[in-house]
């Protein structure tokens, strides 16, 4: 487990990325509070859980996120390209409900290219497309000791790069600012810390 946050870590611009996992809205808000900027967010209309912009205000300003509901992932693929081609947004994130086949991966990819745009796709788990940048697995911790709720582990499972890794890390919403924190039986005081 590292202390530091990997060097691929803002998502690397251009390219489009996955995330998978209970945490993975709560990584993809991060995501998109981290490259500051506006936001586009799509989903289907027909999901239970609609996200609303006052949910992200400890991750990022409402006022910069723009809200997709769409038909269906035919109608949200098909946003996400536009909004990634054009280059006026930070980060474009794709709720996927369905597995991507090449071909859409592979435009995702080229058009996020074209845009300089980051792009994230949440993705059900076993579900990623082989044209993804790099694919995450967000969950959510529980520590006894802190009562916040957005200390989460994360895990990068493909990285064309080739490195992998995990890390528990910490939303700090009053500063902004995502911090590596040490697993709890690691931390200063624990039982298992040599002293």
């Amino acid at each position: 487990m590292s202390s530091q946050l990997p060097p691929f870590f803002p998502l690397r611009a251009g390219r489009v990325h996955e995330v998978c996992g209970p945490a993975s809205t709560g990584f993809s808000a991060i995501v998109a509070g981290v490259a500051g900027g506006r936001a586009l967010w799509a989903q289907e209309a027909w999901l239970a859980d609609m996200l609303t912009p006052a949910s992200m205000m400890p991750f990022l300003d409402p006022a910069k996120l723009l809200l997709a509901k769409t038909q269906n992932q035919t109608d949200s693929l098909a946003v996400a390209e536009e909004a990634l081609k054009d280059g006026s947004l930070s980060v474009v994130v794709l709720e996927v409900t369905r597995p991507l086949d090449l071909r859409e991966g592979r435009r995702l990819q080229l058009a996020a290219r074209t845009g300089g745009t980051t792009g994230l796709c949440i993705i059900p788990e076993g579900m990623g497309s082989n044209a993804a940048e790099t694919r995450w697995r967000a969950t959510p911790l529980f520590d006894p000791a802190c009562e916040d709720s957005t200390l989460m582990r994360w895990e990068i499972i493909k990285n064309k790069s080739g490195t992998t890794g995990a890390w528990h890390v910490h939303w700090d919403a009053q500063t902004h600012r995502l911090h590596v924190v040490p697993p709890v039986g690691e931390r200063p005081g624990s039982a298992r810390t040599p002293e």
